[in-house]
């Protein structure tokens, strides 16, 4: 049987942006944490957050990203931004809505 382990995070530091989705998600980095690796959720039962250092930057849209969801979706929106993620754009399809942001590594996520 094969279940998600971790959803890995590729950045230019590990420490940070491990920082920035503790803020996101208010949850603690886990110990350990240094500019190479760190994680988020290890000891929960669902997957955990990896965090692993590259040297290349990010050239693409990312084919698989985080969606997260919100009560108050503009309040979130405008909470994550003060922490600095970017906002991209708005989306509204197929009976759904949603808000494209992108994390301090570039890494676009959505929050419904």
């Amino acid at each position: 049987m094969l279940a998600i382990a971790n959803i890995t995070f590729d950045c230019a530091d590990a420490t940070a942006l491990a920082g920035f989705w503790s803020q996101v998600l208010r949850k603690p980095v886990d110990d350990g944490a240094n500019p190479y690796f760190a994680t988020i959720g290890s000891a929960d039962a669902g997957p955990t957050l990896m965090f692993l250092k590259v040297d290349e930057g990010k050239t693409a849209k990312n084919r698989c990203h985080l969606d997260l969801t919100a009560d108050d979706r503009a309040a979130e929106v405008k909470r994550l931004v003060d922490l600095g993620a970017e906002y991209l754009s708005e989306h509204a399809e197929y009976g759904h809505e949603w808000i494209v942001l992108r994390d301090p590594s570039g890494n676009e996520f959505c929050v419904a």
